[in-house]
C-alpha cells in the first residue's frame, strides 16, 4: 500500500475588546496579553477545519 501525507489545518478565532488611544496601543496590549498567556484560545474559538493533500515536498496539492 502507498503513504499518503494529510495536512490538518483548524483555525481558532476569538474577539477581543481591549481599551486604547489608537488601533497599534490595542494591537500592542492584545499581542502581549496573548504571549504572556493571558488570551488562550481553546476549542471553544473554534472556527475552521480544512484538509490538504501534501505532496512529496509537503506542498499541498489539493483541498478536500
Amino acid at each position: 500500500m502507498k503513504k499518503f501525507k494529510i495536512e490538518i489545518e483548524e483555525t481558532l478565532t476569538k474577539i477581543v475588546e481591549v481599551e486604547a488611544t489608537s488601533k497599534i496601543e490595542a494591537y500592542d496590549k492584545v499581542y502581549e496579553q496573548y504571549h504572556e498567556e493571558e488570551i488562550v484560545l481553546t476549542a471553544d474559538d473554534w472556527e475552521d477545519t480544512k484538509f490538504y493533500a501534501l505532496d512529496e515536498n509537503n506542498d499541498r496539492v489539493c483541498e478536500f
